[in-house]
């Protein structure tokens, strides 16, 4: 009876037969005193302790079944172990009704059953005191149970600290109890959350990318919004991209230079009297008279303009005449023509050589597009600013300029954000040359061809781009041996689309199809027309295209298709078929 300090053993009260039932309280107590002392176990005590705070009646109807119950051992609690109680099958009704807690009996009145308060819990002891002390038992091996349940749980919900359990009364435990440790929990895995299925697309351009006029087909296509990959033919190869590299050109010039970065040119004295030194620095733009075909260039005529004032108003250059122009063009080295080239570019007008010193893009004629070029960009230059300067006669040869020389005139090309439109657009090769090389010079890791394999991917990859795998000959694409996948270029077009970083200006700067630049004349009349932007290539061994269609589902895309090897000018035919066939499958197109 907890509150009286009884102590009690575990078991039955055994010894005890019906027509011994004490009369009294008092002899009850006496009779658990000495089932105690036997050696009964812990059952006893927990049976006395229910008997003391259980206040309800039992029903006088209600007959206990059975003579005993089992007998429920409590075992040996060993350090860190946590005990198994072995609790009864069932539990007869007079026991569940005895259960009834304090707030059942009030509700009754204190009264179960019609039985009176007298006549209630002890009466029923008396008369079944064997079966009364089995059912106890069972009842105090569940309030047991629960609690080492509890402290169990408690274990389990992760406490670094071993939890105890003590018995408030002083008990004598089983000597056959063996104690029985719980086995450890194995963790159940939980279910993933099962993914969005993936849509089912069923649009083909299948028939399209085997047109034999493409050749050596390689294809990327991918939602923009999402990155997936639509359409793959052989997407990871890389492979020349013809002028579709000055797109990778453009980025990394934007990384790299940013898009306010003007190209200076200045003049500067010379180590002896009367010479005067052009210096270039890359700006290829730089006009030989007013304007040429690059918007917002620079003026040579301006620039001679400073250096006859700066002359004249020097004393000790004033009133004597300018006889020679150094021509200083080492801000780029190595090669002046990349020798994977075709030299007949150079005739045909397509592109000059590399020079940092240059005018009109080496062109004969500076307003034409396709212009024939010199076998000396560098000289052309000097020729152009001794007229400029009103001194035709005077020497020309190339050299460096003196250190610390004063300066006597400078002036800046357009900025780079205004350059690149005209690059690609026109498909400038002069233009993504320069931009490649100032991107190398930039970034300290060299100043010639082989530079740029360093500077581009290491540009590039500002932008989160895997750039392992590029290989980068030139700027402008002129070379076979370029590498580059469709893959990486649906990827770039993504980060174009999105206008990352400085990017949304090569996204306003791309030819429409049908509208501007070199796509003017495709996509007439398609549905495509206007719903593309992208970059041409063109080379004697590959066609190119690439950049972002606005598809008609909505949706928007990017790719990147390559007709290569056996290919000509009808495969630029089949690419815009594709293309159209792209536009009109948009997000449903199947990688069939």
């Amino acid at each position: 009876m907890i509150g009286d300090g009884a102590e009690g053993g575990a078991g039955t009260m055994a010894g005890m037969s019906d027509d011994q039932v004490p009369p009294t309280r008092r002899e009850l107590r006496e009779a658990e005193a000495r089932a105690a002392a036997a050696g009964s176990g812990l059952a006893s005590s927990a049976a006395a302790d229910v008997g003391a705070s259980a206040d309800a009646a039992v029903s006088a109807d209600e007959q206990v079944t059975g003579d005993t119950l089992p007998t429920a051992r409590l075992p040996k609690l060993d350090s860190g172990a946590v005990p198994t109680l072995v609790v009864p099958a069932a539990i007869p009704p007079s026991v569940a009704a005895m259960a009834l807690d304090d707030d059942a009996a009030t509700a009754t009145g204190g009264v179960v059953a019609g039985r009176g308060a007298g006549g209630g819990f002890w009466a029923l002891v008396r008369r079944h005191p064997r079966i009364w002390g089995g059912s106890a038992a069972a009842v105090a091996l569940l309030v047991l149970g629960g609690g080492a349940f509890a402290a169990g749980a408690a274990v389990a919900g992760g406490s670094s600290a071993p939890v105890a359990v003590v018995d408030s009364a002083t008990a004598t435990p089983s000597p056959s109890a063996t104690a029985t440790p719980t086995p450890s929990a194995t963790a159940r895995a939980l279910p993933q959350a099962a993914g969005a299925p993936s849509p089912i697309r069923t649009c083909s351009v299948a028939d399209l990318a085997t047109d034999s006029r493409l050749g050596t087909f390689l294809g990327s296509v991918r939602n923009a919004a999402t990155g997936e990959v639509l359409f793959d033919r052989s997407a990871n190869t890389y492979a020349r991209t013809a002028s579709v590299m000055k797109v990778l050109t453009s980025s990394a010039a934007l990384a790299v230079l940013g898009p306010d970065y003007r190209v200076p040119t200045t003049v500067v004295k010379g180590a002896n009297p009367g010479e005067v030194v052009l210096v270039g620095s890359g700006d290829i733009t730089l006009a030989s008279t007013g304007s040429n075909i690059y918007q917002d260039a620079a003026s040579l005529p301006d620039l001679a303009a400073q250096v006859k004032a700066a002359w004249a108003a020097d004393p000790s250059t004033a009133g004597t005449p300018i006889t020679s122009i150094v021509l200083d063009a080492t801000a780029f080295s190595g090669d002046r023509w990349q020798p994977s080239w075709n030299r007949k570019e150079l005739y045909d007008g397509y592109s000059s050589e590399v020079t940092a010193l240059q005018v009109d893009g080496d062109r004969d004629d500076p307003s034409a597009n396709v212009s024939a070029r010199s076998e000396n960009a560098v000289l052309r230059a000097g020729q152009s600013f001794a007229i400029s300067l009103g001194v035709p006669n005077a020497a020309l040869a190339e050299g460096a300029a003196p250190a610390g020389a004063a300066q006597l005139g400078r002036v800046l090309s357009a900025p780079v954000s205004t350059m690149i439109p005209d690059a690609l657009l026109r498909s400038d090769n002069t233009e993504a040359e320069m931009l490649a090389r100032l991107v190398a010079v930039k970034l300290g890791v060299g100043s010639d061809f082989g530079a740029l394999q360093k500077a581009i991917p290491q540009a590039l990859a500002t932008y989160g781009l895997d750039t392992g795998g590029l290989t980068i000959v030139d700027g402008s694409g002129l070379s076979d041996n370029n590498g580059v996948s469709p893959n990486f270029l649906s990827q770039l077009f993504i980060k174009i689309d999105d206008r990352e970083g400085n990017l949304g200006i090569i996204a306003d700067g791309l030819p429409v199809a049908g509208r501007s630049g070199t796509l003017a004349g495709r996509f007439n009349g398609t549905p495509a027309a206007g719903n593309v932007i992208a970059k041409t290539g063109w080379i004697d061994t590959g066609y190119t295209l690439s950049g972002i269609i606005d598809a008609a589902d909505g949706s928007v895309l990017t790719f990147a298709f390559f007709a290569l090897d056996n290919v000509d000018d009808s495969a630029k035919t089949a690419i815009d078929a594709l293309t159209n066939g792209v536009y009109a499958c948009g997000n449903n197109l199947a990688n069939t």
